[in-house]
C-alpha cells in the first residue's frame, strides 16, 4: 500500500466508497439539496424528502447536513429504519435520552413528547434523520405521523428529513400513505454528475488525498470514467480506484482510457461501451 501511495504522490487512498464528508466535492444537486434542508429547516417544516438513485450520494449529503447544523440543532439519525413501528419509536426514543419506562406505542410516544417539550424548553431545536428510507416496512412508515403531531400552538416539535432511494416514492404514493405525504413540505431528488463535474470531482478527491502535480488522468480517461460510471459517485470511485491500480501494475504515471475500460468490465453496474456512444 506504501509503495502504490508513494507511486501517485498520495498520503491517503483517494477513492473510498464510504461517506466521506472529508473528501465531499459538492456538486449543483448536491448544494441545491443542502441548501433547500437547511432553508426548510430555518423554515419549521416537518417533513422533508431526499431521493436519489443507489450511489448518488444521499448518505453525504446527510452527514454534510448535520456537520452544518447551528449550534442550537439536535440531531438524531436512524440509519437502517427497517423496523416495525414499535421499534422505530424506540430507537427515536433512544436518540432522545427517553427510552426508560414502558415500550408500548402510546408511552413512547407520550415520553417522546415529554422529552421534546424539555428540548423546546431550552432553545434547542430537534431534526430526525432517516436513512435509507426507502427499507421502511409500510406501516413503519405511515407511522411516522404519530411523530409529526408532536408540536406546539407556535411550531413542529420535530423535524423529519427522509433520505431514500426512488422507491420511497413508490411508497408515499400508495393511497395508504395519502396523510403522510401531504405533510411533506420539501422535497430534492439528487441527479448523477455532468463530464464536467466528475472531472472537477475526480480531482479534488486527488487534491484532498494529497496528489500534487499534472492531472493524473488524461482527458480521455475521464471521459471514459464519466460515460461508463453515467455520472454515479460511488461508480466513480470504484471504477477510479481498479483503474489506478492498473496504471500502477504497469508502472505508468497515469490512467489511459484502457485501464478504465478494464475497471469497467471486472465491475457490476459500469456502462458499456456501446451504450454510450449509442
Amino acid at each position: 500500500m506504501t509503495v502504490y501511495l508513494a507511486h501517485f504522490g498520495l498520503s491517503q487512498l483517494p477513492f473510498g466508497i464510504t461517506p466521506d464528508t472529508e473528501f465531499a466535492c459538492p456538486s449543483r444537486s448536491h448544494r441545491e439539496g443542502i441548501n433547500l434542508l437547511h432553508f426548510a429547516l430555518a423554515s419549521g417544516e416537518g417533513f422533508v424528502k431526499v431521493v436519489g438513485e443507489v450511489g448518488t450520494g444521499k448518505t453525504l449529503l446527510c452527514r454534510s447536513l448535520l456537520r452544518e447544523l447551528p449550534a442550537d440543532w439536535q440531531a438524531a439519525y436512524i440509519p437502517n429504519p427497517q423496523m416495525d413501528p414499535r421499534e422505530l419509536l424506540l430507537e427515536v426514543a433512544d436518540e432522545l435520552g427517553a427510552a426508560e419506562g414502558p415500550r408500548d406505542i402510546p408511552q413512547l410516544v407520550k415520553r417522546i413528547n415529554r422529552r421534546l417539550l424539555e428540548i423546546a424548553a431550552a432553545d434547542r431545536k430537534i431534526v430526525l434523520c432517516i436513512d435509507e428510507a426507502q427499507t421502511m416496512p409500510r406501516l413503519t412508515l405511515e407511522s411516522l405521523r404519530l411523530l409529526s403531531n408532536l408540536e406546539t400552538e407556535k411550531r413542529k416539535l420535530l423535524h423529519i428529513i427522509l433520505f431514500g432511494q426512488p422507491e420511497l416514492d413508490d411508497m408515499l404514493a400508495a393511497h395508504s400513505a395519502r396523510q403522510l405525504r401531504q405533510r411533506i413540505a420539501f422535497g430534492h431528488r439528487l441527479r448523477h454528475l455532468d463530464a464536467e463535474e466528475v472531472r472537477r470531482y475526480v480531482e479534488q478527491r486527488l487534491a484532498t488525498a494529497g496528489y500534487r502535480g499534472d492531472s493524473l488522468f488524461t482527458p480521455g480517461a475521464l471521459r471514459s470514467l464519466y460515460h461508463r460510471s453515467g455520472g454515479t459517485p460511488r461508480l466513480i470511485n470504484i471504477l477510479a480506484n481498479k483503474a489506478l491500480l492498473a496504471a500502477f501494475g504497469e508502472g505508468l504515471p497515469h490512467v489511459e482510457p484502457r485501464h478504465v475500460k478494464a475497471a469497467a468490465r471486472d465491475t457490476d453496474g459500469a456502462l458499456s461501451r456501446s451504450w454510450w456512444i449509442w
